[in-house]
């Protein structure tokens, strides 16, 4: 049984052309170091923090030349029924369910905008070992070009409590279960670049967000969102210098009210 519940981020990982610098640049941004299962399990690498895994690494498949991208597992009960459930919502999926090595049972979804993200019904691995703390997850965001099929798909794949935030600048909603925030619906802005797809936005929790932001451009990354204080904490958006995408927040320092919700 999960310690998550159904929905709920319970996993994060990336694939990458050169895992060493990889891990190079994580390891100084994030603070992590690494425990790397061997060859049996592709080099499948976990990221640790006080020795908890947080995230992992790998090589990227063999085959055409792939990005490196951080990918979200939403934890499930049943990963067979929720994959069987996808394509009569509009969704499609791309592999699973399988078991992975008797770590767990996962499946590779689209939702109708192509939205990628991962199910995870865990047997040994039970996902994050760590949350909410300095190099660990602490929050994801569905970023779309459909809001409407994102808002269709995914409380009806999972049942969510949705929470309409009431800013007229910003179409965001709160994802929900048993009253506990689990997940973010970003519409994403007509003035973001066309080349940009929907995508799912993974948040990890840093000490200071500037001073990440600083070693993540020293260590040959890009910033995508200059560092900015909000309610919730002061964020930044980055590339490592392999170009995966992923957000660093500071959640101690914050500002302003936080924003009323329907």
């Amino acid at each position: 049984m999960s310690p998550f519940p159904d929905g709920a981020p319970c996993w994060a990982d990336a694939m990458f052309p050169d895992v060493s610098a990889a891990r190079e640049f994580y390891g100084q941004v994030l603070g992590w170091t690494f425990d790397d299962l061997g060859e049996e399990y592709g080099h499948y690498t976990m990221a640790l923090v006080d020795g908890k895994p947080v995230a992992a690494v790998m090589p990227v498949m063999p085959g055409p030349d792939a990005p490196a991208l951080w990918n979200l597992y939403l934890a499930t009960s049943d990963a067979a029924a929720v994959t069987g459930r996808v394509a009569g919502l509009g969704g499609t999926v791309a592999m699973g369910p399988e078991d992975v090595g008797g770590f767990g049972v996962t499946s590779s979804l689209r939702d109708p905008a192509g939205t990628a993200f991962s199910l995870w019904q865990p047997s040994a691995h039970p996902g994050f070992g760590l949350t909410e703390a300095p190099g660990a997850y602490v929050w994801a965001e569905v970023c779309t070009r459909d809001a409407a099929a994102a808002d269709r798909f995914f409380p009806e794949l999972f049942g969510y409590e949705v929470g309409v935030v009431e800013d007229p600048g910003t179409d965001f909603r709160v994802w929900s279960v048993e009253g506990r925030p689990v997940l973010g619906r970003m519409a994403l802005a007509e003035d973001v670049p066309p080349e940009v797809p929907s995508h799912v936005s993974v948040y990890f929790a840093v000490p200071d967000c500037d001073a990440a932001v600083e070693t993540a451009v020293r260590l040959g990354g890009q910033v995508h969102h200059s560092p900015v204080t909000t309610p919730f904490g002061r964020f930044a958006a980055v590339r490592d210098q392999q170009g995966a995408a992923f957000s660093v927040i500071d959640t101690s320092t914050t500002e302003g009210d936080m924003p009323s919700m329907t």
